[in-house]
């Protein structure tokens, strides 16, 4: 996995807890969603009529329909919970180091689920990387304050939904462009958040410049940077590589926290930072060529031009 790439995506999904900082104190977490994604999808429709038209030739209403559900996981139910876990108190640092635990999640069920293999080394560094985020978790929940601790649950429901959707996009018969799903998305978390917003009766944008620099923070940033660059390292690298990088964004959130909003940085998350980064270097050591299971490989499509149908195997889907 290239370097610059895994840096620009640990720091770009990184600032996607700092824009949800910014915009909580102007508005509530369905208005900033609202407004981060209606203009986008807007945008995105404009350009899928015009310049990318080719892309959408193929793709089929199944495709659409599991595209808005990968969406709806994705960015709707993840975003959501982050959200409204910082809108309850508990720190973009925090927030970050509890999703951190997706890795361990994914590495898991990337074996049963996708026929990937997993190597005892990976495995290593996926305790290595948990280890790194009880830690700092430990650390940040120590300067807690008066947050409820049922406050700090709240995001674990977030990183569920988002590995749901890695792997409900990993099991696709087939994959679509990028320019498609990212639209589809998009318009999926537009229609959501808006709907959640007028019927909240807080779809009115507040007129403070600090939030329309928060929208604009999100959806240069962390929508078309950090969401962009994990489906793209996804598809490049596998679900254990690039769901390994996320251990590197708890430390790296809780220090941005720290210079932004001063939050606390102490002992505890240092230490967490090094061991996170140690698990990322053991991971990648240990990586190894992907073997896919029987089942896999009987259920794999077939590109065109193939003289041979592919296979395809009952899933009980």
């Amino acid at each position: 996995m290239n370097i610059l790439l895994s840096a620009a995506f640990v720091l770009t999904w990184s600032s996607g807890f700092i824009g949800a900082k910014l915009g909580a104190g102007s508005a509530s977490a369905v208005t900033v969603l609202m407004w981060r994604f209606l203009p986008l999808a807007v945008a995105l429709g404009l350009v899928a009529a015009t310049l990318t038209r080719a892309a959408w030739r193929d793709v089929s209403a199944r495709d659409l329909g599991r595209q808005a559900l990968v969406g709806a996981l994705s960015q709707s139910g993840y975003l959501l919970t982050v959200y409204y876990a910082i809108q309850l108190g508990v720190s973009s640092g925090t927030t970050a180091l509890i999703d951190g635990t997706q890795p361990l999640v994914a590495g898991a069920l990337a074996g049963p689920l996708l026929g990937q293999f997993v190597s005892r080394t990976q495995w290593v560094g996926l305790g290595l990387g948990v280890t790194g985020v009880a830690i700092v978790t430990a650390a940040d929940f120590a300067e807690g304050g008066d947050t409820a601790w049922w406050a700090y649950l709240v995001p674990f429901l977030g990183m569920f939904s988002l590995v749901a959707a890695t792997f409900l996009d990993r099991r696709a018969p087939r994959s679509v462009r990028p320019a498609v799903s990212m639209t589809v998305h998009c318009a999926t978390s537009a229609a959501i958040f808006t709907a959640l917003a007028l019927a909240a009766r807080a779809a009115t944008p507040p007129a403070e410049a600090s939030f329309w620099v928060a929208i604009a923070w999100l959806v240069a940033l962390s929508t078309f940077g950090g969401y962009g660059l994990y489906w793209l390292i996804l598809r490049r690298s596998g679900v254990t590589q690039v769901n390994t990088l996320m251990f590197l964004m708890a430390p790296a959130t809780a220090l941005w926290g720290a210079l932004m909003f001063g939050e606390p940085f102490g002992v505890g998350t240092a230490l967490g930072l090094a061991v996170g980064l140690a698990a990322v270097l053991v991971v990648r050591r240990g990586a190894a060529t992907p073997r896919p299971t029987a089942a896999v490989e009987a259920a794999r499509p077939v590109t065109r031009g193939s003289e041979r149908p592919a296979r395809r195997v009952r899933s009980g889907r």
